[in-house]
């Protein structure tokens, strides 16, 4: 990124108390207003000194040999800017004298950075991270690189220049350029987000940039199916098997609140009887890794009988026989034109519905459902809680346009 503006400047600096002799040369370097002082280690007598020209006057060899030294200097503090120009990025004051003391600390460059943290992620794909993180972080990456060439013409940028303007600016070039909506902008700033902050804690940034943003969501209304529709696909006869197969899944994880991820590793050994001597399913969320305990509802348990002995659960040790997330929800959007559902089932669906249809409307206290699905924090649950009161909103404003059309409520009525 070129700067605005680019001084340099040689000069005495006055001692304090010094009223004769010699005085010390110094190089001012100034960039956007910005300066940098350092000590040429020479000295020349204050009558001698051309302000003007910034050398010294005369023909005395000391005068032509100080003069030499200068111009030299001043050649490379030009090609150090050059260089620097060349790399992109803001250049700094702070830069050039480091350059040129030969102090440079090892540069260390956002996307660099963010490229060794990926590539740890991706190691401990099936131990501590699923593909899919992998895969998220990894698209976080292009759009950071995407968006470094377009706002600083580099291919990376060094971690001292990023503060709050760079964030904003990232804000809004996902949103303006990349079409992004706002959740899924924050999603991308909070994956950018712990890269910056493993710079903080490793003292390589003095200061979070992240610091006065706000990362907020806005809340979503979460699509669920009603009673109805659950029970108009759990009735529905499926014309052939694989369609019955994704059915009978989505169907499960309406009644476990089981994810995609979740239900895809799911193995047999981890069903196990519990305390009421009926079949749990206890394992780890894939999402938060908090540990989960899950009582199996009938309809639950009739699905996995039904799948006992199913050849895809035998090979892989699965307890279903999940095919891809594509395919499941390719599958399901043919199911809910089957079942004459207005609007797109995807998979997800099924743990919303779990959430909200199949355990809150029916009295199930907050606190299990939080426990069940997995949250760290039962504010997560709350918003099913939202979609609850919303659902009951609307029937009693039905309620109230049925009522009035029957003109039940006298016209004098006295509270």
């Amino acid at each position: 990124m070129l700067t605005k503006s680019f001084g340099l400047l040689f000069y005495l600096k006055k001692r304090t108390g010094q009223t004769k002799g010699k005085l010390p040369v110094y190089m001012r370097i100034t960039i956007d207003g910005k300066r940098a002082e350092i000590a040429v280690k020479s000295e020349c007598e204050p009558a001698r000194w051309n302000s003007s020209s910034g050398r010294a006057s005369g023909n005395k060899e000391e005068i032509k040999k100080l003069n030499a030294y200068l111009d030299i200097l001043q050649g490379k503090v030009y090609e150090i800017y050059r260089e620097l120009a060349t790399r992109g990025g803001t250049i700094t004051c702070k830069q050039i004298k480091a350059e040129l003391s030969g102090s440079v600390e090892e540069k260390r460059m956002v996307l660099q950075l963010f490229q060794q943290h990926n590539d740890r992620v991706r190691a401990l794909i099936g131990k501590e991270f699923s593909k899919n993180t992998y895969i998220r972080y990894e698209t976080s990456l292009l759009h950071s690189r995407a968006f470094i060439r377009w706002k600083y013409q580099c291919d990376d940028l060094e971690i001292t220049q990023l503060d709050f303007d760079f964030i904003a600016d990232y804000e809004f070039w996902l949103k303006s350029q990349r079409g992004c909506n706002h959740n899924t902008t924050m999603k991308y700033l909070a994956n950018f987000k712990k890269i910056v902050l493993s710079c903080v804690k490793r003292g390589w940034l003095p200061r979070d940039p992240f610091v006065s943003f706000k990362l907020g969501k806005h809340d979503v209304d979460r699509e669920v199916l009603s009673e109805a529709e659950l029970f108009s696909i759990m009735s529905k006869k499926m014309p052939t098997t694989r369609l019955d197969q994704v059915r009978d899944i989505f169907v499960f994880c309406c009644y476990t609140g089981l994810s995609y991820a979740d239900v895809y590793k799911l193995k047999r050994s981890e069903v196990i009887l519990g305390v009421d001597k009926n079949r749990w399913i206890t394992l780890k969320r894939q999402k938060t890794d908090t540990a989960s305990r899950i009582p199996l509802l009938d309809s639950a348990a009739k699905i996995l009988d039904k799948y006992k002995d199913h050849a895809q659960c035998a090979v892989a040790d699965q307890l279903l026989p999940v095919l891809s997330n594509q395919k499941m929800n390719s599958y399901l959007k043919e199911i809910g034109d089957l079942c004459h559902i207005d609007r797109n089932i995807t998979f997800h669906l099924a743990r919303h519905t779990f959430a909200t249809t199949v355990t809150l409307a029916n009295g199930v206290a907050i606190e299990s459902v939080s426990k069940v699905l997995g949250h760290k924090n039962i504010r997560t649950t709350q918003h099913y809680a939202k979609v609850i009161d919303k659902k009951v909103g609307e029937d009693m404003k039905a309620l109230g346009a049925v009522l009035a059309k029957k003109s039940r409520v006298p016209k004098e009525f006295n509270i």
